[in-house]
């Protein structure tokens, strides 16, 4: 016999979570390497910041991710990159994409970006 407040069996909300955590992709394992890669569809993300590069799911939270990584530089949601619209192309947007694209200038002393 088992005393007070001690279930003998299992919860119908624990054997529900078991079968959701069995049955639930979570982007793990084998399929879930294919979509973290971005093989079909740009993985989990669907924006890139045009500064940084960083992946972000929605518009929301890119708008967050700017005002606390470049809060100086103003916020355009026109110039995110779309990465479910490229998958095709080599990870830039098909609106902001240019023939020719300039190089980066090169950090000068102590990272700055003063032509020497």
């Amino acid at each position: 016999m088992t005393g007070k407040a001690k279930p003998k069996k299992h919860t119908a909300k624990e054997i529900a979570a078991k079968i959701d955590a069995a049955t639930t992709n979570r982007g793990g394992g084998k399929e879930g390497l294919a979509d973290r890669k971005g093989v079909d569809k740009g993985g989990h993300a669907k924006l890139a910041c045009p500064i940084c590069k960083a992946p972000a799911p929605d518009s929301k939270s890119m708008r967050i991710h700017h005002d606390a990584r470049h809060p100086k530089l103003p916020y355009e949601e026109d110039k995110l990159i779309n990465l479910h619209a490229s998958t095709g192309s080599s990870g830039t947007s098909t609106s902001n994409a240019t023939a020719v694209e300039e190089p980066k200038p090169k950090p000068g002393v102590r990272g700055s970006l003063k032509k020497l």
